[in-house]
């Protein structure tokens, strides 16, 4: 019997990865239970085993790390959002997928805590705190993407991407992200995410779909 060819060893990640890893994974908790101000670099080098130096060679700022302690948290948590357009399967169907993956992103804690952080920063420092919230909007650009080549392909009507995006967000974060962020709610509950998801999907679809939920000429 022929012996079988094995598949060659995954090289092992490199170890400055590793410590990068590191780094954001204890500014994650150190944002979280600290705040933006009471957190210092030191702290954060302490937390991940690493030296002051080292976090400054992955991060000049202390703000430039807060803002990709959002995008690590995001995409670890809920995959991303950039789920591609697909011209052969049903809009509902799609975009009810695209916000139950922003719905999983909400509910969880950690988010929820630094978007609270970072919102306390807004208020108390204005201008400082522009960069970290951009880096929230910026991650948003899934849904806009998905509307934009719905929209080439004839099945949305002609509309404002950036509102459409805007509006549809709106209809997820007024039930899933202000509650919990400025009134301490918890999470919503499978049940809950799947109901805000579906009456989303209908108010969006039958204000801005070109043809019956579901069908494609």
């Amino acid at each position: 019997m022929p012996a079988t060819r094995s598949s060659p060893p995954q090289p092992a990640r490199r170890l400055t990865d590793r410590k990068r890893e590191a780094i954001l994974r204890a500014a994650v908790e150190e944002f979280r239970s600290a705040g933006f101000d009471a957190t210092s670099m030191d702290r954060i080098a302490a937390a991940a085993g690493v030296s002051k130096r080292t976090v400054y060679n992955h991060f000049p700022s202390k703000d430039e790390l807060f803002g990709l302690t959002l995008e690590h948290l995001w995409a670890s948590s809920a995959e991303s959002e950039d789920m591609a357009y697909r011209a052969d399967l049903p809009l509902d169907q799609q975009l009810r997928q695209l916000l139950m993956q922003k719905l999983a992103l909400l509910g969880d804690a950690s988010f929820i805590d630094l978007a609270r952080v970072a919102i306390a920063e807004v208020i108390h420092s204005p201008e400082r705190a522009q960069a970290m919230i951009c880096r929230i909007g910026e991650k948003e650009t899934g849904v806009t993407t998905w509307i934009r080549a719905a929209m080439a392909d004839g099945r949305l009507v002609e509309v404002d991407v950036d509102f459409a995006g805007h509006q549809l967000q709106g209809l997820v974060k007024s039930f899933a992200f202000w509650p919990q962020v400025t009134l301490g709610q918890p999470p919503l509950a499978p049940a809950e995410r799947q109901r805000v998801a579906d009456s989303a999907v209908a108010m969006f679809l039958g204000c801005y779909a070109r043809q019956p939920v579901g069908d494609k000429a």
